[in-house]
């Protein structure tokens, strides 16, 4: 029988031949990922008892959470963390206004295909969009990396996710996914490794598979991968010189489920507060007033999806008492947008342009809610509190609602405007 992905990266990892779902190896990934939480994980690497990294050159550390700073606290947290970068030798840091870091994990070369990569973050999944296993682990888990260049990981079951018809116009991979999880569950793929195919996907450009993989995380899953293609190879060009080797899934793998997805008739998809599988297609709510409007994140802040923006912003203003918040995902994206004149276009129509980084998302800076209000936001996540206010509600869409719904001031069909 064959091997899906992510068996054949794990069982590579190992230094085996084959390996089962359930089975416990033993790994060195290729990159541990850690973000402004590195201080809290220094400390417990500290508490082990070990001097130095094991392996500094697996190391990257992107500032992103909290940047720049809010809070004097959130100052000297920075401040431990380079410290810690310096005494340590870690080269791979990024520190305030490079990016949120699974943009900048690819961006400069650290997501390559067959990569095993590990993070300090949920989200850690996104890099399965360039052919790695890429996994969120703990504080814990992540000090015990430092302090080894090991880990402990158990081979997960695998869904295969087929994806097939012809997308209609308006609707995006973020309605792709919202509609996924609305139909499997919150913890619909709990620690399996889910791997996107079919046709719709392999049109995809490699933006919008990053928005597969990232929300993967929000039904639960260990992984979610798409399979290295020209595509791929493309967009790391230029970017790396690390060698790697490319893995695919075994024409007879077994999986646990194969489920198959036509959107030929999909129509753009909102999840509803306060959990992410309470999604709706758009029409259902309609008509919601919105307060603010948020495009960005690890999730939709990417180039394209500041185009798409755009194009339904340019030569339009948002709605009175709707205020538009855009926030690039990482500094060559707010670069390459300057560029094309898309920053100029959303400025232009109302919208507040915001430095790169995790500060709305997650509530913490930037973008804070009041009671009562309501947010249409690209992101990942709406419980409540999420946006740093657990009295107002977050409804989550694509790109191009958001804009749509800017210029209404109420949730509104993306199609309508174009």
């Amino acid at each position: 029988m064959g091997q899906t992905f992510a068996q054949k990266v794990l069982a590579r990892k190992a230094g085996l031949e084959q390996v089962e779902p359930g089975q416990i190896l033993t790994v060195q990934p290729d990159k541990l990922l850690t973000h402004d939480n590195t201080a809290a994980i220094a400390k417990i690497f500290r508490e082990i008892g070990v001097e130095r990294v094991a392996r500094p050159e697996i190391n990257v550390i992107v500032l992103d959470h909290v940047v720049p700073a809010a809070t004097e606290g959130h100052a000297t947290n920075h401040q431990q963390i380079r410290r810690f970068v310096r005494e340590q030798g870690i080269t791979n840091f990024y520190d305030v206004g490079e990016g949120i870091c699974h943009q900048v994990l690819p961006e400069k070369g650290h997501a390559l295909p067959g990569f095993l990569i590990v993070g300090s973050d949920s989200h850690t999944p996104t890099h399965g969009a360039f052919g790695a296993f890429a996994a969120g682990i703990g504080r814990t888990e992540a000090a015990a990396v430092m302090a080894t260049g090991e880990i402990w990981l158990m081979v997960p079951h695998s869904f295969r996710v087929v994806v097939k018809g012809e997308l209609p116009r308006g609707v995006y991979a973020k309605d792709i996914i919202l509609h996924i999880i609305g139909d499997l569950g919150a913890d619909g793929a709990d620690y399996r490794a889910v791997e996107f195919a079919g046709p719709v996907v392999e049109a995809m450009s490699v933006a919008s598979r990053m928005v597969l993989c990232n929300m993967a995380a929000e039904m639960g899953a260990k992984a979610g991968v798409v399979e290295p293609d020209e595509k791929t190879r493309t967009w790391l060009l230029g970017r790396t010189e690390l060698p790697f080797e490319e893995v695919s899934a075994d024409p007879d793998a077994a999986y646990e489920r194969v489920i198959e997805y036509d959107v030929s008739e999909l129509a753009p998809q909102v999840a509803r507060p306060h959990t992410v599988d309470n999604v709706v297609p758009l029409a259902e709510v309609a008509g919601t007033r919105v307060d603010q409007a948020f495009i960005g994140t690890c999730t939709n802040g990417r180039l394209e999806d500041l185009r798409i923006a755009a194009d339904l912003l340019r030569g339009r203003k948002t709605a009175p008492g709707t205020r538009l918040l855009i926030l690039p995902a990482s500094r060559e994206v707010l670069l390459a947008a300057i560029g094309e004149g898309v920053v100029s276009d959303l400025v232009s129509a109302g919208a507040v342009v915001l430095n790169p980084g995790c500060g709305p998302c997650l509530g913490a800076h930037q973008g804070v809610m009041a009671p009562g209000e309501v947010t249409l936001s690209t992101a990942n996540r709406n419980f409540k509190g999420r946006m740093g206010c657990k009295e107002a509600e977050i409804y989550l869409a694509s790109p191009a609602a958001v804009a749509a719904s800017a210029l209404a001031g109420e949730i509104a069909d993306p199609r309508e405007f174009v």
